[in-house]
């Protein structure tokens, strides 16, 4: 029993000393409601952090790769003059890509002070250079710390939009620590300046010198490169290029030398005296930033390159294109047509060329439209696309040179300027309505005469005339006709001036160009030169030029000749069709187009005025269809340096001012026979062709000066018999005088001729050998004389001179050894000569 007592009692004792302890257990029921809380706040931070994870990885999921393709900046294409100096940058962001190597220490301190202090320490995003730039921010200091990395930057940049979103941020967080891990620091560094836009359509630090300062990463100064890592942040604010933008600038470049300063880059000195700089000083102005020089030059390089080449990309392909181009000639064809040099009619009147190296076919300057038809970029480019009929300009090309070339024509040969009719039976007619029967080429060119030039191509044939053009560049979008013979065919001046080039350069023949070469950004490159290629006899060519030369000389080209230079050249003019004049009420005088090719042996060049459309005030008078030659000369004034003459090859004799091939029969006599060929011409009735140019107007004239000279001959008969009246009233008196005379062996005689060899003479002689004159001289060589002579010179003589060197005598002598007495005679009545040049007239499509 007692040890079951005690073993009650032990119980009770254990009981007792459980008890305190069960009192205990409201502290485990705190401990145990934290525990719970604790654990709770852990599930939902873990049900949290799964869910943001998840949330992470969705945001994520479709962030772009980083390919390596995306990292290749589209790259402006540089456009160089023929020297090989940068005129212009094409694409629509301008850049130049540099390497690490080539960053200057002092532009990468400047732009990781303003961008990114901790770039070498940070693995892509920086929290906390991020949380002291929202410090920083709060105290009022905008700016001067940024908020993204630069390989956040990157990122930005290369891979993601400008959209601000939580999902772009998420991206480009992840995607700046995996950039960072693909690419070392520097390469980084390198896409971010390679990369940033600063303004004026510089992308990129090396762009931005050469856009604002005109120099190299390495020539820049202090101030400078503090200017230029100031523009990230807002590139239109801060360009000091506009005038409002200068105090913000200022202030800008200034917190960029703190920043450097600040971070040891630069000394308080270094700072302090850069800031006294002008923030403008050295900087291109706005004008020069934006505007594409050459405009009409740019565009026929663009347009040639991306014909060769065509699946080429030359705005962001980074193409190094060297041109033709030479600024001089090019800044003084843009103010030819777009300033007072030359006197031009009116702001709707046009012009354009081509300037060209005779020699090699480089285009050096082109002139395309003035006031609103001024080229424009990927526009129209009369220079090369015009489309207008080239007038007499063909001759040369069409008519001559192929009859030099194949029928071995002379300078001399003649040719019969006589009534013609196309085989349409349509009559043909010379711009003056004339025919001046057998002329030599010679004349016929010079003069433009539209008969002898539609024989001759018939005689070489329509089709053989054809072939000879298109190996001189010419295109014919219809088939040639006799008609083609007279300039019907369309062409630009591009095309012209390449043609006539081929006459200067011995028959080789280069094709006008823009482009020297093209170099690939991987160093390859492709050539654009143009080789010669021989289309001719150099006998043909030469013999072309010389007769070019009269043509300039004393033909209808004598507006273009430049006194110091041996100029070669042609006229061409068209004319309106019936139904146009009619339509717009325009004189039968008007022009349609004026033309103007000519050659040095070192510069060629085809110049075509007009308008761009027909109407009652546009067309070109009769006083403006030398503006086209007078553009011509002032080109060649200002550039032509070559004062050479035209060598005269061997293939060549020349006969007095003529010229034939060597080895050649002598020229025949003229030849009236022209054979038929089975071109037929197409012509429209309607159309008026070049030789009918002028006709009424010229008519018109004609009649005038026939009235004008009939009324002065009238006059002059008028004055003589006056003049007769009161010279017969003289002798009356003589007469009675030697009535009374005492015979002292001076004074008049009356008796017969005692064998002296002298005619009886009645007059006393006025001491000279020369009777007395009355009638006015017309231009002779001689008066007109009315009183018998003493015996001692010349008869008397009557008529005007029309033109020659004697007066006109008609009586008989009296028989001595002088010459009898002549008594006077109404004045011969000759119609007016025109002066030789009949093709030079007003309005004439035969020029």
């Amino acid at each position: 029993m007692s040890e079951n007592y005690r073993s009650r009692e032990e119980r009770r004792q254990v009981q007792k000393k459980k008890q305190p302890a069960s009192k205990k257990t409201k502290p485990k029921g705190k401990t145990s409601f934290f525990r719970k809380f604790l654990i709770s706040c852990l599930l939902l931070g873990i049900v949290g952090l799964v869910a943001g994870v998840a949330t992470f990885f969705v945001m994520i999921k479709d962030a772009p790769k980083l390919e390596k393709a995306k990292l290749v900046n589209p790259l402006s294409s540089k456009i160089y003059d023929k020297d090989g100096n940068l005129v212009y940058e094409y694409g629509k962001e301008k850049r130049t890509n540099v390497t690490y190597d080539q960053i200057p220490k002092l532009v990468e301190n400047a732009f990781l002070a303003t961008e990114d202090s901790r770039f070498y320490e940070h693995s892509g995003v920086d929290f906390k250079g991020t949380a002291r730039a929202v410090l920083v921010s709060l105290k009022g200091d905008y700016g001067s710390q940024g908020g993204s990395t630069i390989t956040q930057q990157v990122i930005k940049n290369y891979f993601l939009s400008m959209e601000k979103t939580s999902k772009r941020k998420v991206q480009e967080i992840y995607l700046a620590y995996k950039l960072e891990q693909q690419y070392s620091k520097h390469e980084i560094l390198e896409m971010y300046l390679n990369k940033i836009n600063l303004g004026n359509r510089s992308y990129g630090i090396a762009t931005a010198a050469q856009n604002y300062y005109g120099k190299e990463l390495k020539d820049l100064t202090l101030p400078e490169v503090a200017m230029l890592a100031g523009l990230p942040k807002a590139p239109n604010n801060y360009d000091p290029t506009k005038k409002e933008n200068v105090q913000r600038a200022t202030e800008r470049r200034n917190t960029v030398l703190n920043l450097m300063n600040r971070h040891g880059y630069i000394t308080k000195a270094e700072m302090e005296e850069a800031s006294k700089v002008p923030v403008d000083k050295n900087i291109k102005s706005a004008a020069e930033l934006q505007a594409m020089p050459y405009t009409a030059f740019m565009d026929a390089v663009v347009k040639e390159v991306e014909k060769e080449i065509p699946d080429v990309n030359i705005g962001s392909d980074g193409l190094e294109i060297y041109t033709t181009l030479d600024p001089k000639a090019q800044k003084l064809a843009d103010n030819i047509l777009n300033t007072n040099i030359i006197n031009y009619p009116n702001d709707k009147f046009q012009g354009a060329f081509t300037f060209m190296d005779t020699k090699t076919g480089e285009v050096r300057a082109i002139g395309s439209g003035r006031g609103e038809n001024k080229a424009v970029f990927k526009g129209h480019n009369m220079a090369i696309e015009l489309d207008r009929a080239a007038g007499s300009t063909m001759k040369p090309i069409f008519d001559y040179a192929p009859a030099i070339e194949y029928l071995k024509w002379a300078t001399y040969h003649q040719i019969d300027d006589s009534p013609f009719k196309y085989s349409t039976g349509q009559e043909l007619r010379n711009a003056d309505r004339s025919h001046l029967g057998p002329i030599t080429m010679r004349e016929a060119l010079k003069m433009s005469r539209n008969v002898p030039a539609v024989k001759t191509a018939k005689e070489v044939g329509i089709s053989k005339s054809k072939e000879f053009s298109e190996k001189l560049g010419i295109t014919f979008n219809v088939a040639p006709t006799e008609s083609t013979a007279i300039g019907t065919n369309e062409a630009s001046p591009t095309e012209i001036a390449g043609a006539y080039a081929a006459f200067g350069n011995d028959g080789k023949y280069t094709k006008p160009h823009f482009v020297k070469k093209v170099v690939y950004p991987d160093g390859k490159s492709q050539s654009f030169g143009q080789k010669p290629k021989s289309v001719m006899a150099d006998s043909t060519a030469y013999m072309i030029t010389d007769m070019l030369r009269s043509v300039v000389t004393s033909g209808t080209g004598t507006s273009a000749n430049v006194a110091s230079l041996d100029v070669a050249g042609k006229t061409g003019t068209t004319n309106y069709s019936s139904k146009q004049l009619a339509q717009y009420g325009i004189p039968e005088s008007a022009t349609r187009d004026s033309w103007f090719a000519g050659y040095t042996p070192q510069y060629t060049m085809a110049v075509w005025t007009g308008y761009t459309k027909d109407g009652k005030d546009e067309y070109i008078s009769s006083k403006n269809t030398k503006i086209a030659q007078l553009i011509f000369k002032e080109m060649m004034s200002e550039m032509a340096t070559d004062k050479s003459r035209f060598k005269m090859p061997s293939s060549v004799i020349q006969e007095g001012s003529e010229l034939r091939i060597k080895g050649e029969k002598r020229d025949s006599s003229p030849n009236t026979s022209v054979p038929d060929t089975t071109e037929q011409p197409k012509q429209d009735q309607q159309q008026k062709t070049e030789e009918e140019k002028n006709q009424e107007e010229l008519k018109k004239q004609e009649e005038l000066k026939k009235q004008e000279e009939q009324k002065k001959q009238d006059e002059l008969k008028k004055q003589e018999e006056l003049k007769k009246q009161e010279e017969q009233k003289k002798q009356d008196e003589l007469n009675k005088q030697n009535e009374q005379n005492n015979g002292n062996g001076q004074g008049n005689t009356t008796p017969p001729n005692n064998g002296g060899g002298q005619g009886n003479t009645t007059p006393p002689n006025n001491g000279e050998g020369q009777g007395n004159t009355t009638p006015p001289n017309n231009g002779g060589g001689q008066g007109n004389t009315t009183p018998p002579n003493n015996g001692g010179g010349q008869g008397n003589t009557t008529p005007p001179n029309n033109g020659g060197d004697q007066g006109n005598t008609t009586p008989p002598t009296n028989g001595g050894g002088g010459q009898g007495n002549t008594t006077p005679t109404p004045p011969a009545t000759t119609p007016p000569t025109t002066g030789g040049n009949t093709g030079e007239v007003p309005a004439n499509n035969g020029q």
